[in-house]
């Protein structure tokens, strides 16, 4: 057997630890190819952008094995994988929950990977671990496609005159964020009004002080303001006041917005904690112009009548999982009083800082995986736990097993975003979907 490999990796994350962990990878590898008498091939230092070379080599190899060692978008890995006519496998490694930088973030890089793949049908094997089974990872069974089951449920209308703003495009590689206007409004009836970010941007600039010192004033009592930036704080709270600006302006329910890497590259200031201001606002925000996110908060928002978060799932392990966000979580989640801080990764204000408080959660996404939309269901308990990383984050016990939760979110390539609010709401969610003519997947039942 010919393996060969593509260590995925971004500079915009802890470099020195991502060769710490490529190099375990690489051992583990070697010794069990060299064991089962394998051929190992391809780069032995992280790709930090496509390859075309590396891609060219592996073209006639048996196994294309994908080491998902930072978060990535899957552009690259996906052209890869579907250009690939043997096996695709990916390995994604853990990083330890000690309250600082989320330094590798491949978790989240692995299951916006599994989303692209499933809407290329391509199979694949993957593993998540330090210790993992590399005979089952290369050679036992794949995904099998995973999709969800017709509901009972009584019906429960959403608000059909929903008015949603996409500001910006997109990020490349994120099939996560992608949405067809016509379809979007077919299935709720949500109306998408498409903004131009550097418009934004001009807007948060020419805002007059009196329009930016009611957010100010939220920022006041946020431990550690004095450490910040000036200029990227002032300029972080004018997005908040332009936000707020298109929302009366234009009536939107909810907001889809570009948020990296122009915000951080071209404006000066984070978008994270303006958004934390304004979910608590009722006015929910989207990251990487996430609009079927932004779409999936309104309606729990609605369901609840609680502020919610859209968060990445960030770790998985034998008992509990970790939702995360850079610094966008309202603060009526916060366990303790929110700090204010820097972006880890582009080390710009404002982000928010804290972990979620203990309690009962649902979390839920009106998914497009595989093509075809339906609702995704999982609850469960934030446990009392210290803060697993920066930003805004929680710990999460699943009300089933944890393994299960994270075989079908691969399985059913499920989107990296999900909404979270305090409540059991599975009931009407259920409704929902019955609502919408939509399956429900229930993650782990």
């Amino acid at each position: 057997m010919r393996i060969a490999i593509l260590p995925l990796g971004r500079p915009t994350f802890d470099v020195p630890y991502a060769e710490e962990k490529l190099a375990a990878m690489l051992a583990r590898l070697d010794t069990f190819a060299m064991k089962q008498g394998y051929e190992v091939t391809g780069p032995r230092t992280l790709l930090m952008g496509p390859d075309e070379v590396a891609l060219e080599a592996a073209k006639d190899a048996d196994v294309l094995l994908i080491l998902q060692i930072t978060f990535t978008d899957a552009a690259f890995a996906t052209r890869a994988a579907v250009a690939h006519d043997g096996r695709v496998a990916i390995w994604a490694v853990p990083e330890p929950r000690v309250g600082g930088r989320l330094r590798l973030n491949a978790f989240c890089g692995l299951n916006l990977l599994s989303h692209a793949l499933g809407l290329n049908a391509r199979r694949f094997a993957w593993a998540y671990g330090d210790e993992v089974d590399l005979s089952a990872l290369l050679t036992g069974p794949q995904v099998t496609p995973k999709r969800g089951l017709p509901t009972d449920a009584s019906p429960v209308a959403i608000r059909g005159d929903l008015k949603i703003a996409r500001i910006g495009a997109r990020p490349d590689g994120f099939d996560t964020c992608a949405y067809d206007k016509a379809d979007l409004a077919d299935l709720t009836g949500a109306h998408v009004t498409e903004l131009d970010l550097p418009d934004l941007f001009d807007r948060a600039r020419a805002l007059p002080d009196a329009a930016v010192a009611p957010y100010a004033a939220k920022a006041a009592h946020l431990g550690g303001l004095d450490t910040l930036d000036k200029g990227e704080l002032d300029r972080s709270l004018r997005l908040a006041g332009a936000l707020d600006q298109l929302k009366s302006e234009y009536h939107f329910d909810a907001m889809a917005i570009r948020c990296w890497p122009e915000t951080f590259t071209e404006y000066g200031g984070a978008v994270c904690g303006p958004v934390s201001m304004l979910g608590e606002a009722r006015i929910p925000c989207a990251c990487e112009a996430d609009v079927y996110g932004a779409v999936t908060q309104i309606i729990l928002q609605d369901v609840a009548d609680v502020p919610v978060f859209l968060a990445d799932l960030v770790d998985m392990d034998g008992d509990t999982g970790v939702v995360w966000h850079c610094g966008q979580a309202p603060v009526s989640m916060a366990a303790r009083a929110p700090d204010a801080t820097v972006h880890t990764n582009r080390k710009q204000a404002l982000l928010l800082e804290f972990p979620l408080k203990a309690g009962r959660v649902t979390l839920f996404r009106l998914s497009q995986a595989y093509g075809t939309p339906q609702v995704v269901i999982a609850t469960g308990t934030v446990v009392d736990a210290p803060m697993a990383y920066t930003g805004t984050s929680g710990v999460v016990r699943f009300d089933n097993p944890a393994g299960a939760v994270c075989q079908d979110i691969m399985a059913s390539g499920l989107e990296h975003h999900m909404a979270l609010a305090y409540g059991d709401h599975a009931d009407t969610l259920r409704g929902v979907a019955a609502g919408l003519g939509l399956t429900v997947l229930e993650l782990g039942a």
